[in-house]
């Protein structure tokens, strides 16, 4: 979603552009930015926006993963889950927050598991749909892994339909993404959706 036709701004630029038109959103609202608990906003907004909420929208920000040779030839199913994950609405700009959900079925490679979880934040950390995250992410590990063995679900809440709209504070929304053997093998598809099942009646540790 990034314009790439703009000319490149550096961290710094981008953190006093973003600056500049926030205190200008809080003008026009009628806010008073002498107030000590609002002078310093727009500075912290812009930082958390460039350094922290949308650092997935930065290609150097990528996290390096390092995958291994899958010596002993392994190639049962793998899955991590619940990943906690937080992300933005691109309708609105507000917070989605959520689980998503990986498995694969290692080909020539393993990836490290705290990498699995690098990868989700990575991707989460910018303005999108959730079911373009869901893509996102069985595109990444798809490439990573080397194998198209993967498949990816998403539950979230979108803070969008919680806090305007029809302020409906019960509502979660599924996606889900299979690839290569999760789409065409019942049987392990089936393994996959009973981990998942399980994995949403266990309590949080």
């Amino acid at each position: 979603m990034a314009n790439t036709s703009q000319k490149k701004q550096t961290e710094a630029q981008q953190i006093a552009t973003i600056e500049r038109h926030f205190k200008a959103i809080m003008e026009v609202l009628g806010l008073d930015l002498t107030d000590e608990h609002l002078h310093g906003t727009p500075a912290r907004v812009a930082r958390a926006y460039i350094k922290e909420l949308f650092v997935g929208l930065r290609e150097e920000r990528a996290p390096e993963v390092h995958c291994f040779q899958n010596k002993r030839h392994y190639h049962g199913i793998l899955i991590s889950n619940p990943i906690r994950f937080f992300s933005c609405c691109a309708h609105h700009f507000m917070p989605v927050v959520g689980h998503a959900h990986i498995a694969y079925v290692p080909k020539d490679k393993i990836i490290g598991l705290s990498k699995i979880n690098r990868l989700v934040h990575y991707y989460a950390r910018r303005p999108q749909m959730q079911e373009h995250l869901t893509l996102d992410l069985l595109n990444a590990f798809q490439s990573t892994l080397g194998t198209k063995d993967v498949a990816v679900a998403v539950d979230a809440t979108h803070f969008c339909v919680i806090s305007r709209g029809v302020s409906d504070c019960g509502t979660q929304t599924h996606t889900a993404q299979l690839g290569g053997q999760f789409h065409s093998n019942a049987e392990l598809r089936q393994q996959f959706l009973t981990h998942l099942n399980h994995s949403k009646g266990s309590p949080n540790l």
